[in-house]
């Protein structure tokens, strides 16, 4: 259904140092405008924030501080921002609750005089949240057809959840699933090896996500200049990374997990 406007409406998102609005800072916005009578704009831009980037926000967005040694600060193109979205209104996914108040934040500190109070917001997310609540209750309701009595009650809670589990084994037992590479599967069935595979959300080899497997099942890092190389060809080549990772700020289990597959390949 195409949108009905009075005034152009961009969609924006931002990537940032972390989710604190006042402390953290944009590396890259994303701004799709689309006016009055239909047609489109797009602006894409990285960001310098002129402070570190934490390794756990690079992870997630996959921007690290050397990718944007050569961007402009935010400073330098708020006035650029600031007429791309000049009379339009704004939209995004929880951007009430972040991108717009962040970005709010960076135009005060550049001192570009951009009153976004004026304008209409719509977060997707927000009509997303109350349309199909995802709740336990809501869950229960949907799979069991009743009402959750005593709703966060842990063992209320507890049993509740595991009658969804078996709703859901019934509901979705021939239930045809696509995945993003365009794969067909029948993948709800009654076997908890199958149905811890299709609930995980990553392909982690630890907890954190510093190492994952990759399309092979080839554990590779997931961070920094060695991203999607294969752990084994890495300590082979830098040898000297290893003891990198076990005398930096690593998650311990991490490090287990290196020093893992370290004595595998040693025993090749």
């Amino acid at each position: 259904m195409q949108l009905h406007l009075r005034n152009p409406i961009v969609f924006l998102d931002l990537e940032t140092t972390g989710v604190n609005i006042v402390s953290d800072r944009i590396v890259e916005i994303a701004l799709l405008k689309i006016n009055v009578d239909g047609s489109e704009e797009e602006k894409l831009m990285r960001i310098n924030p002129e402070m570190p980037i934490p390794l756990e926000a690079s992870l997630i967005h996959g921007i690290y501080e050397e990718d944007l040694k050569d961007a402009p600060t935010f400073k330098e193109v708020a006035k650029t921002l600031a007429k791309f979205l000049e009379g339009c209104d704004l939209a995004g996914f929880n951007s009430n609750r972040f991108d717009i108040p962040l970005l709010a934040e960076e135009f005060l500190r550049a001192d570009v005089d951009i009153d976004l109070k004026k304008r209409k917001f719509i977060d997707v997310q927000a009509i997303f949240h109350k349309m199909e609540k995802r709740t336990l209750a809501a869950a229960y309701k949907f799979y069991c057809n009743q009402d959750l009595v005593s709703a966060h009650s842990a063992m209320a809670d507890t049993k509740a959840t595991y009658e969804v589990l078996k709703a859901q084994l019934d509901m979705y037992k021939d239930a045809e699933f696509e995945d993003i590479r365009g794969k067909k599967s029948k993948p709800i069935v009654n076997d908890v090896d199958k149905l811890n595979e299709f609930s995980a959300y990553d392909r982690n080899v630890d907890f954190v996500g510093r190492i994952v497997y990759d399309e092979d099942g080839v554990p590779v890092f997931n961070f920094g200049k060695n991203k999607g190389v294969p752990v084994e060809k890495v300590l082979e080549e830098q040898p000297g990374y290893f003891g990198w990772i076990l005398n930096s700020e690593f998650p311990l289990y991490t490090k287990k997990v290196l020093t893992q597959l370290k004595l595998n390949m040693m025993k090749k």
